[in-house]
């Protein structure tokens, strides 16, 4: 047995008083402090368990993890009404698939799976036994093989239903099933590849319908909830917020983008907001892996409402044209051309004999408004353009090498799925003549256009590049290109781009307008530090 030393503590009599007595005093007030903060801990978490379902209370204790727990949105009425009207879609294309297959076994599961969970078409293979035409011998017949899983969501109760293009994208049969289990057989109204959207009608009356929302009224921020098929799992509902609005992620379209778990399946489905109204179709999503990564996208049912009525119509969408090729407007280049803000659209080329071409428009202008709207980005002009009917005139207002012009334009039908020209144009550069005089400036070797250089590009004056090197070269110019504008003066000829640049003050930047190909952008060139 091992004994321990006794442990003698001294301590004043007068300070031992003393600190009993604040501990004592200061015991009441720790304890409360102590209980509020117990208390505020556990409701914390009670009403987090709660919300996630992962606990129940008493009856007793309900009304007040409820008091605590009254912010968080319950979403269960949202979907009981507008649930029912959402569809389960299930596609199918013409194929061919082997006979004498072996059934049954775990290929087949496996095939099932994908199929079921990922939309995956598998269509079962037979073994391949003898020469053909002998027992064994697997032989293909047509078949209607599964495409895919999507979502929908019924528009009238007559069975107009709006879903994704991508979803009924080359399937020969569409299947529809209802929450309760009604299948039918659907009709392709019409698709339009531009925006994704398509509609189907099943024949089918007193259907279960949604509301549509307004998206001027939806805010960043707002609580939405998605439900859909994803991975085959009809009405599956997720929730999350709306991260961002006008999202520019498509070429005619401002998504809406949310947090909201949008998986495979998922497409074509409604985003609704809390007020039961669809304000979305969801359509994409943003994803490294193949899966859900938190950023997803709708088609703002506004636009979408747009192209389904003529799709219901008309089969098809009538969309505007003008005929330009353009581009954004930098910060840099909206700068130096006194812009004030990078508004706008950069007029890159105009297509021979097209609307643009007949009012006036040439390359280098910057559209700021369209028909009275201000073009705020680049990609704003296509949708203010296709969303005017054809035929109809409207006004255009463009800077020009610094300057305001108003202009008039009769819009043109813009030709149904047509192809847009590669982003980054190949065309050679212009033929080159006897070798004129050359002036060096800003790094670059620069030489006089011949007539018929300019004949064969079609434009008025302008000097080439033969050579770019130092502050030229870093602004991005290279060989062949041809410079048509100098800190917003057009260049006649080599001589009088020696004028203008005599002129200039080397210690601010100076915007040039050039043309490369086919195509026209704005470069700076700053000076030298």
């Amino acid at each position: 047995m091992r004994l321990e030393p006794q442990r003698t503590e001294v301590r004043r009599p007068a300070q031992r008083t003393h600190a009993a007595g604040l501990a004592q005093a200061a015991l009441p007030r720790w304890r409360a402090q102590t209980r509020r903060l117990f208390a505020a801990c556990s409701a914390g978490l009670a009403a987090t368990l709660l919300a996630v379902g992962l606990v129940s209370l008493p009856t007793p204790a309900l009304a007040q993890a409820g008091a605590v727990a009254r912010g968080l949105p319950d979403f269960a009425d949202l979907v009981e009404q507008v649930g029912p009207a959402v569809v389960n879609i299930r596609t199918t294309a013409k194929g061919k698939t082997a006979r004498n297959g072996a059934e049954g076994g775990p290929d087949e599961e496996m095939q099932e799976f994908f199929r079921r969970f990922f939309g995956v078409p598998v269509p079962r293979q037979g073994p391949r036994q003898g020469p053909p035409g002998q027992p064994g011998q697997a032989e293909e017949e047509p078949q209607q093989v599964p495409r895919g899983v999507g979502s929908g969501f019924i528009l009238s109760a007559d069975g107009f239903i709006m879903t994704n293009a991508h979803v009924v994208e080359g399937a020969d049969e569409v299947t529809v099933r209802l929450t309760d289990k009604r299948e039918f057989k659907a009709r392709i109204i019409g698709a339009d590849k531009r925006t994704d959207v398509a509609v189907l009608k099943v024949e089918a009356s007193g259907l279960p319908t949604v509301k549509l929302g307004d998206v001027n009224r939806l805010r960043v921020g707002e609580w939405v909830i998605a439900i859909g098929s994803p991975f085959d799992l009809d009405n599956t509902v997720t929730a999350g917020i709306v991260s961002a609005k006008a999202r520019d992620t498509g070429d005619l379209l401002p998504f809406i983008q949310t947090d909201v778990a949008i998986n495979p399946g998922n497409s074509g489905g409604p985003l609704i907001n809390m007020r039961g109204e669809v304000v979305g179709v969801n359509s994409q999503i943003y994803s490294r892996s193949g899966g859900y990564m938190g950023i997803s996208f709708a088609i703002p049912i506004d636009e979408a409402r747009r192209v389904a009525d003529q799709l219901r119509d008309k089969g098809r969408v009538v969309r505007g044209r003008i005929g330009v090729q353009i581009g954004e407007v930098t910060k840099d280049v909206a700068e130096s051309l006194g812009l004030g803000k990078a508004a706008g659209a950069l007029v890159r080329s105009v297509e021979s004999g097209s609307p643009a071409d007949k009012a006036g428009l040439e390359a280098g202008d910057i559209v700021t408004r369209f028909d009275g709207k201000p073009v705020e980005k680049w990609n704003d002009l296509p949708r203010l353009v296709g969303n005017t009917t054809p035929g109809s005139k409207s006004s255009i207002t463009v800077v020009r090498r610094g300057s305001t012009r108003d202009l008039s334009i009769v819009v043109a039908e813009l030709e149904a799925e047509a192809s847009a020209k590669p982003a980054v144009d190949n065309s050679p550069a212009p033929k080159a003549g006897p070798k004129p005089a050359t002036f060096g400036w800003q790094g670059l070797t620069l030489s006089e256009l011949s007539a018929d250089q300019r004949s064969e590009l079609k434009i008025k004056g302008g000097v080439k590049v033969d050579a770019a090197d130092g502050a030229g070269a870093r602004a991005g110019l290279r060989e062949g290109d041809i410079l048509l504008a100098v800190a917003n003066t057009d260049i006649t000829d080599l001589k009088q781009f020696e004028s203008v640049t005599a002129k200039l003050d080397k210690s601010k930047p100076i915007n040039l307008l050039f043309r490369r190909g086919e195509w026209a952008q704005y470069v700076v060139i700053r000076p030298s530090k």
